[in-house]
C-alpha cells in the first residue's frame, strides 16, 4: 500500500527542478509516491521529468496538455494512492527525512490534517514562517482556530504544500482546488479545510523550502492573473455565509478580504497599467458585494489609513464595464 504521495506541478521551472527532484530523491522509499504533473512547460522541463520518471523510485510522471496549476493538482489528487497526501511546487524543496517525519507526526496525531512552519528562501535570505498558531502537537477542532478575526490565524497561512493530509479528506471531496482561479486558489481551500474538517493540528517540524522570487511564478506577474483573489475571496464570503456559524465566522473573511485589497493597492505600481486600473475598479465593486453590515465593523476596526482608503473606494462606482474595458 502506498502510504504517502506527493503532488507536484512543475510548469517552466528547469533551472530549479532539479533541486526539488534530488530532494525527492534524498526522501524516497517504497510505500512514497511522487507524481511529477507537468503544466504544459515549454522549456527543458518535460525531459527533466522525463529523466526522473526513469530513475527516481516512486516516480509517476503525468503530461498535461493545459495549464493551471490548481488543475494540475488536481490531476495529481485524482491519480494519488496515498493513505496521505501532500504537495510540493517544482521549484521549492524539502530536507532529507522531511517527508518521513511528516508521516510519522500525522499518524502520531491521528488528525485529519497537520500544518507545518516552513523556510522563505529569496536569493541567499533565509527567514522562517510560522503557523500563526502557538500550540504544537495539539489536536483540535479546526473551526475552533478561524477567529479571532482581527489577527492572523491558520486560515491566513493557506500554503497547500506546508502540511499533510489523511485520504478521507480526499475521498470527502475537500482536497481539490477551485480550477477557475489562476491565483489565490488555496484561499477558499483553507478555508473550506477548516469549516469542514474535523480534526487539525500544527507540527514544529521545520523542512520544507519556499522559493520566492522565481520569474515563473505567479506571484511575480503583475497581469489579470493577479487579480484572481477577488473572486477568490467572493468564493469564500459567498461558502462562509452559507456556513452554519456564518454570523462568526463572516467577520473575519471581509475583514482579511480587506486588508488583502489594500495590500494589492498598496503594491498598484508593479501592475501594467490596464490591470492597475481594473484592480481599482474590481475592488470597488467587491467592497459593494460584500455584507455591508459586515463591512461597516470590518472598517471600523482597522487602522485610519487602510479604512479611509476602502471607504473612498467603496463610493467609486464598479461596473462590469469598467472591467471591461480596463
Amino acid at each position: 500500500m502506498v502510504k504517502l504521495s506527493v503532488i507536484m506541478p512543475f510548469f517552466n521551472v528547469q533551472t530549479y527542478a532539479p533541486d526539488a527532484l534530488r530532494s525527492l530523491r534524498a526522501n524516497a522509499r517504497e510505500d512514497f509516491e511522487f507524481i511529477l504533473v507537468d503544466d504544459c512547460s515549454t522549456d527543458g522541463t518535460r525531459e527533466i521529468l522525463e529523466r526522473a520518471a526513469r530513475d527516481l523510485p516512486g516516480a509517476v510522471h503525468i503530461r498535461r496538455e493545459e495549464s493551471g496549476v490548481s488543475a494540475a493538482r488536481n490531476t495529481g489528487l485524482n491519480a494519488a494512492r496515498g493513505e496521505f497526501i501532500t504537495f510540493l511546487d517544482g521549484d521549492d524543496w524539502v530536507s532529507p527525512g522531511y517527508f518521513e517525519q511528516l508521516v510519522a507526526n500525522i499518524e502520531a496525531l491521528g488528525c485529519d490534517f497537520l500544518r507545518t512552519d516552513h523556510v522563505r528562501c529569496t536569493g541567499t535570505e533565509r527567514t522562517v514562517h510560522r503557523v500563526p498558531y502557538g500550540p504544537r502537537d495539539t489536536v483540535v477542532d479546526p473551526r475552533a482556530v478561524i477567529l479571532p478575526y482581527e489577527r492572523s490565524t491558520p486560515v491566513d497561512y493557506p500554503y497547500s504544500w506546508a502540511g499533510v493530509y489523511h485520504r478521507r479528506l480526499l475521498d470527502g471531496g475537500l482536497l481539490h482546488f477551485p480550477e477557475n482561479l489562476r491565483t489565490a486558489e488555496d484561499r477558499p481551500w483553507i478555508w473550506r479545510l477548516h469549516r469542514e474538517a474535523e480534526s487539525f493540528a500544527v507540527s514544529g517540524l521545520l523542512g520544507i523550502f519556499y522559493r520566492r522570487g522565481v520569474a515563473s511564478s505567479l506571484t511575480q506577474i503583475g497581469d489579470m492573473r493577479q487579480l484572481d483573489f477577488i473572486p477568490a475571496f467572493d468564493q469564500v464570503i459567498a461558502d462562509t455565509s452559507l456556513d452554519r456559524d456564518a454570523d462568526l465566522y463572516l467577520p473575519k473573511a471581509v475583514r482579511t478580504y480587506c486588508a488583502i485589497i489594500t495590500h494589492h493597492l498598496s503594491e498598484i505600481s508593479k501592475f501594467e497599467p490596464a490591470v492597475a486600473r481594473a484592480l481599482r475598479t474590481m475592488s470597488a465593486a467587491a467592497l459593494q458585494r460584500m455584507p455591508q453590515r459586515v463591512l461597516d465593523d470590518a472598517l471600523d476596526s482597522m487602522d485610519v489609513e487602510r479604512a479611509t482608503l476602502l471607504r473612498r473606494l467603496r463610493r467609486r462606482p464598479g461596473t462590469v464595464k469598467e472591467v471591461a474595458a480596463a
